[in-house]
């Protein structure tokens, strides 16, 4: 829901920085891996219960997660890097609610909800792209992507802000991770409701 209005403002100086390491010869999918590394390390510091470690990783991931895009748009988006990115993405996104349930069993049920939720969401992003492929249908709303990226009301900017407040506000997890994981299947819903108007025969 907030990505595509915060792309004007994360883009600039995004691909000012990512011209800078293309230039220097990193490539895009070393960025994506390294961001997949610090997400995991961000996972396992909230299992060990260091979230202050959790959440600085958490932010460094999503730091990596723009800059290969930025490289990306310089060398030329690749179908096996658009890949990558996508398979960290989902990765990381699963891996913070499970660490919050290895941290303590009483968050066990409401991770094991929310990353259901992810799968759903995950699943109904997927398969919206691949049809849009099929019928030629682009958008930039998001920026230059590999594949479509549909609009939702759970987007990447939101699953952040809600990682960085279970970080700050752990006690409050599973409201969180309950909410979120609704917003998440209204999200499912919504895109439901698109494919209907876009893709009925």
């Amino acid at each position: 829901m907030l990505d595509s209005r915060l792309r004007p403002l994360i883009d600039p100086p995004l691909n000012a920085v990512g011209r800078v390491l293309a230039n220097t010869g990193v490539t895009a999918n070393a960025l994506t891996f390294a961001g997949l590394a610090l997400g995991l390390g961000a996972a396992a510091a909230i299992a060990l219960e260091n979230l202050a470690l959790g959440l600085v990783l958490i932010l460094a991931n999503r730091v990596c997660d723009g800059l290969d895009g930025a490289v990306a748009r310089v060398r030329g988006p690749t179908p096996l890097g658009g890949f990558f990115d996508i398979v960290a993405d989902f990765a990381f996104y699963v891996s913070i609610p499970l660490a919050f349930g290895v941290m303590d069993e009483r968050y066990t049920l409401p991770a094991l909800a929310l990353v259901a939720s992810f799968v759903l969401t995950g699943v109904s992003f997927l398969a919206f792209a691949v049809i849009c492929a099929e019928r030629g249908l682009d958008t930039k709303a998001h920026g230059t992507k590999s594949f479509y990226y549909s609009t939702g009301l759970a987007e990447g900017a939101e699953t952040i802000a809600v990682f960085v407040a279970m970080c700050v506000w752990p006690t409050y997890f599973e409201e969180m991770a309950y909410g979120y994981a609704a917003l998440c299947v209204l999200t499912v819903f919504q895109r439901s409701a698109l494919a209907v108007i876009l893709f009925r025969d």
